[in-house]
């Protein structure tokens, strides 16, 4: 903690021909005063430091420092073969990980021209669905925790928890999945799955509406998140935000309706649009999305078709392991597949998903070989702490800790 002069500092005039004035009259001096909010503040994700300038409680100037993680996700993904680049992007959000996946999927399978199986879309759209509710339960429930809402954070983790037990049981692993695979994904859905699914939904929406209950129409959790950390809809749009900040300024803009991908563009859902771009409509979003991935993957789980779940060209997929014991092409197919990579041609793209805190991009760069010669994560919190100076600047201290709550910042994906 340090202190600097204060801009306004009142300064007592002395009167010469008054003399020297009354000590028990004059003002008291005040100045501003730095404060390093985090990385240690439970409320700061372990990663960020706020650096902020205050007067008294007021948030004179506000300065995020991205933190320590430096995980050189690019420069790792530039030594691997593009198989081998699926568990870095589990890392960058690990809550919803498979978002992750088919997010750098979309854009790798759009640079080789592949067009995956009608099967492989519907399981990747219950997937991300999964892992969007996952990301919205625990905000959700953090949120609630840091306002003093424990009871309701119990509800939150109770509901990922028993979503992550069916993500477990689909992709073998709770957090780091690298569950998808280019031309598809890695297996298809367990038998029984759609019945445990449907039952965790029904679980969930209890849990949800207890959540609600608890919280949408508490004083308490009004007075901190109604009109703070406000961000117009202009300014928001100029930062580059997207995903639920940005529809809660009352910018419609979703990725699943603005350019469908998977089976989205088959599927009736809604996209929740706020008005005041403050800390309760960017919580309000969140719940009602809960609603909407419900919707959408009953919906899924009812219509989605037969078939296999990824390409059979052995040239992007691995052959399947009979032919790898008992055929010389597909010892060959699988040998060249792990030790080379899969040849995608040369070029660039660009592929975007609607991930939990909105539009996660790729650029991909190939030269030819099995390695990708450049991969960039566009990733929905970075722009979203940009602007959070301007959300919180002239704000009371305490409204930090909701806004910080509410972008939702993910250390993996911010500081790749």
């Amino acid at each position: 903690m340090a202190t600097v002069p204060h801009s306004n500092e009142k300064v007592s005039e002395v009167n010469p021909s008054a003399g020297e004035p009354d000590e028990l009259e004059a003002d008291l001096p005040t100045r501003h005063m730095l404060v390093n909010f985090g990385p240690s503040h439970p409320a700061m994700h372990g990663t960020v430091r706020m650096r902020m300038e205050l007067d008294g409680e007021t948030i004179i100037k506000a300065e995020p420092e991205i933190g320590f993680l430096h995980r050189g996700f690019e420069k790792s993904c530039e030594n691997s073969t593009w198989t081998q680049c699926l568990p870095y992007t589990d890392r960058l959000n690990y809550v919803s990980a498979m978002m992750n996946n088919f997010g750098y999927l979309h854009a790798v399978e759009k640079l080789a021209g592949i067009e995956i199986p009608e099967r492989a879309k519907w399981i990747r759209t219950i997937a991300s669905e999964m892992h969007r509710m996952c990301d919205h339960f625990t905000l959700v429930g953090a949120m609630a925790l840091e306002l003093g809402g424990f009871t309701a954070f119990l509800y939150g983790v109770e509901a990922r928890e028993l979503l992550w037990d069916r993500v477990s049981e689909l992709t073998g692993a709770r957090l780091t999945t690298t569950f998808g695979r280019v031309g598809g994904v890695e297996r298809d859905l367990p038998v029984g799955f759609s019945e445990k699914l449907i039952a965790t939904l029904n679980r969930c929406a209890e849990l949800r509406e207890e959540v609600d209950i608890l919280l949408t129409r508490n004083r308490i959790f009004l007075d901190r998140t109604v009109k703070t950390g406000i961000i117009s809809k202009e300014e928001a749009i100029d930062w580059g935000f997207t995903g639920p900040c940005l529809r809660a300024c009352g910018v419609g803009y979703d990725v699943r309706k603005a350019a469908p991908y998977f089976a989205y563009d088959k599927l009736d859902f809604d996209v929740p649009v706020g008005s005041n771009g403050d800390n309760f409509d960017r919580y309000a979003i969140r719940v009602e999305e809960l609603k909407q991935s419900d919707r959408i993957i009953r919906q899924a789980l009812q219509n989605i078709p037969a078939g296999p779940v990824i390409v059979g060209d052995w040239r992007v997929a691995l052959p399947p392991k009979p032919a790898v014991y008992a055929t010389i092409e597909g010892v060959m197919a699988h040998f060249k597949l792990i030790i080379e990579g899969i040849q995608i041609p040369p070029g660039e793209a660009y592929g975007y998903t609607e991930a939990a805190n909105g539009e996660l991009g790729f650029y991909v760069v190939s030269d030819g070989s099995g390695r990708p010669y450049k991969v960039h994560c566009r990733a929905p919190g970075i722009p979203i702490l940009s602007g959070l100076p301007s959300m919180i600047e002239g704000s009371l201290l305490a409204d930090m800790v909701p806004t910080f709550d509410t972008i939702n910042m993910i250390g993996g994906e911010v500081e790749q």
